[in-house]
C-alpha cells in the first residue's frame, strides 16, 4: 500500500502549497507595498509554505490540511483586515494566493484522511 499519495514527499496539492506560500512570501520583492503589506504577506506565506512542507513530511497529519485551509483564509481577508486592500498588487496576491490554499488544502484533505486510516495513526 505504498501509493505516491501516502509516501512522505510526493503529494502534489502540498507541493502546490509550497509554491503557493513561497510566491506569497516573496511577492513584495516585485510589487509595491507598505509595511503592513509586506510583514502580512512574509508571514503569511512562510505559514503555508512550512505547514505545506510539514504535510509533504507527513502525509497522515489531517489535521495540516485544516490549518492551510484555515491560513488561505486568513490570507484572503487579510487586505480588508490589515488595511491594505488599496495596494491592487498586494490585495490580488492575498486574494489569489487564499483561494489557491483553500483549495489546495481541501482537495489534500480526503488524501490525508485515507493516509491517515491506512497507516494506522490515531
Amino acid at each position: 500500500m505504498n501509493e505516491p499519495t501516502t509516501r512522505p514527499w510526493t503529494r502534489p496539492h502540498d507541493w502546490a502549497e509550497v509554491v503557493i506560500g513561497v510566491v506569497v512570501a516573496l511577492s513584495p520583492l516585485w510589487m509595491t507595498t507598505d509595511n503592513t503589506a509586506m510583514w502580512t504577506l512574509v508571514v503569511l506565506g512562510a505559514l503555508v509554505a512550512l505547514d505545506g512542507l510539514a504535510s509533504l513530511a507527513m502525509p497522515g497529519m489531517v489535521y495540516g490540511e485544516g490549518i492551510q485551509i484555515v491560513l488561505g483564509a486568513l490570507l484572503f481577508i487579510s487586505p480588508w483586515v490589515m488595511g491594505y486592500s488599496d495596494l491592487m498588487g498586494a490585495s490580488w496576491t492575498a486574494w489569489i494566493g487564499g483561494v489557491l490554499t483553500v483549495v489546495a488544502g481541501a482537495a489534500a484533505m480526503p488524501i490525508a484522511q485515507a493516509t491517515h486510516k491506512t497507516a494506522g495513526q490515531h
